[in-house]
């Protein structure tokens, strides 16, 4: 089927202007008779499908265009009216990718322009710039530039769960061809489906251009003060502006909550933040290292155990423990008991073996109190990592400023500030009790009362505490992020993620 390309450049502007044509005849389009204007539909869609099997898929949104050229789709910008001032419209916002710091060439900006020009100017030829060539390019062009834009600065150009989750192999577990990987990003992110897709299509019919790019855009604080850096940041720091840009652009199915508390742990900050209403706690933590690295997650705190017991985990045991099996005084030192783990029975130390140990079957078990390794409060959240915030034994770590000392875990430099927090407004006499257990001095008469009749410390005196109503904990891993005074800061990149995300979008600044 061919088709006079008269009737089908009709773009540009709609305003009232002097018709500077009105005098002209038929003959003056004597010239559009002429091959090379001649506008073949099935060299239109062999250009589009061309592209859809010669162009790498990078991003979602890649798969997205090119699915639907590839399912049947019609054109989305061309029709036998030509192109419309939509295109103008895509062109202009893709123009100011430079501002997320993307290049222009990532979404064929230059190629975008030229084709609408030859176009508007009527400059064919009989190769690569012929006028099915040139109609069926810019239209794949401009689908895929729009849907890689929308769907990434919506969504994310890469899913962490992917990017993420294949780091890390789990000890023990799988082989070569078949590894095991430790989950270390479990957030539940909101991800493109088809009813986006109707959603993109429908804005782009409607001449919604406009409003879809710039509401795909993020809006919080954190992008914009990022956006702001990204203007006179270089090197090294360019880079982590960049990723952390990308990680605002994960956003989370249950956002952060405007009001009301909530806790927040940043990873390479190895700070914590605890904020609600009127109140802002922050404290020092020492997170995972980087061989048993500190998951990023979210929940909720829904209790708070005081004096736990410590399961000691099988990697510790075989390392540590069972070389010191038979030395009964290592274990009363260190205050371990064993027991088996289907019966729960406690094994007398002295028939304690290393085999045992080694088979599984037993648990070694740190009596709660003072020296536990765990401290003497810890505070519980589901999660699938038997991971939690954690009161140490060992308050020098908080020292140090690299403190990825744990194995996953989280402890907490002021594990008694953060109880009270997380308690919200209780009496004087139930934070009494827990100083008490917690080998802290009472702070009321009451509890002064209390250790008189009792002895310095109780342990018992509070066992566990719920948390009513729960507290969301949020832990994060920004390189760039926000300090206790509301100051942007940039932290080491202990896990290596920044390099991981960079590597998966630096094609876009290229």
């Amino acid at each position: 089927m061919t088709l006079c390309l008269a009737a089908l450049i009709l773009v540009g502007c709609r305003g009232k202007v002097a018709n500077v044509n009105r005098d002209i005849d038929m003959e003056a389009f004597s010239i559009m008779r002429t091959p090379i204007y001649l506008l073949d539909s099935n060299e239109v869609r062999h250009t589009v499908d061309s592209l859809c099997y010669a162009q790498k898929s990078v991003f979602t949104g890649d798969r997205y265009a090119v699915n639907h050229y590839l399912q049947g789709g019609g054109y989305i910008w061309i029709d036998r009216s030509g192109v419309d001032l939509r295109a103008d419209t895509l062109l202009s916002a893709l123009k100011a990718v430079d501002k997320h710091g993307f290049s222009h060439r990532s979404f064929f900006v230059d190629e975008i322009e030229a084709d609408l020009a030859r176009i508007r100017n009527l400059n064919f030829d009989e190769g690569d710039n012929s006028v099915g060539k040139v109609f069926g390019r810019l239209e794949f062009h401009l689908t895929k530039a729009c849907f890689r834009y929308v769907v990434g600065m919506r969504f994310g150009f890469v899913n962490p769960s992917v990017l993420f989750n294949k780091i890390d192999t789990v000890e023990g577990k799988g082989d070569s061809l078949t590894p095991v990987y430790r989950t270390l990003f479990d957030i539940d992110i909101q991800h493109p489906d088809s009813e986006f897709m109707r959603y993109m299509l429908e804005s782009i019919s409607h001449k919604g251009i406009a409003a879809m790019v710039e509401g795909s855009c993020p809006r919080d604080s954190l992008y914009m003060a990022l956006q702001r850096k990204l203007a006179r940041a270089v090197g090294k720091e360019r880079t982590a502006v960049l990723c952390n840009m990308e990680r605002c652009r994960w956003r989370m199915l249950r956002p952060q909550p405007e009001s009301g508390r909530r806790v927040i742990v940043n990873i390479p900050a190895f700070h914590l933040y605890a904020l609600g209403g009127d109140s802002l706690l922050d404290m020092r933590v020492g997170c995972g290292s980087r061989k048993t690295k500190t998951p990023q997650l979210v929940s909720d705190i829904t209790r708070m155990d005081v004096n736990p017991v410590w399961n000691i985990p099988m990697s510790i045991i075989r390392k540590d423990i069972v070389p010191k099996a038979a030395d009964t005084a290592y274990f009363s030192r260190n205050r371990y008991y064993v027991v088996e783990r289907i019966t729960g029975k406690r094994i007398e130390q002295s028939d304690v073996t290393a085999e045992m140990l080694e088979s599984g079957d037993y648990m070694v078990v740190q009596q709660g109190g003072e020296g536990n390794s765990l401290g003497r409060i810890v505070f519980r959240f589901p999660n699938d990592f038997s991971v939690f915030l954690h009161d140490t034994s060992s308050k020098g770590v908080f020292a140090r400023d690299v403190r990825s000392v744990s194995h996953g875990c989280i402890r907490v430099q002021k594990p008694f500030e953060l109880a009270s927090f997380l308690l919200g407004d209780v009496d004087e006499w139930t934070l009494d009790k827990l100083r008490i257990s917690m080998g802290m001095k009472p702070e009321t008469p009451r509890g002064e009362r209390y250790v008189a009749d009792n002895g310095d410390t109780d342990i018992k005196l509070v066992r566990s505490l719920k948390v009513k109503p729960n507290v969301p904990l949020y832990i994060i891993y920004y390189t760039m992020y926000w300090d206790i005074d509301g100051v942007l800061r940039m932290y080491n990149d202990i896990y290596g993620f920044d390099k991981v995300v960079f590597d998966s979008i630096k094609t876009l600044f290229e």
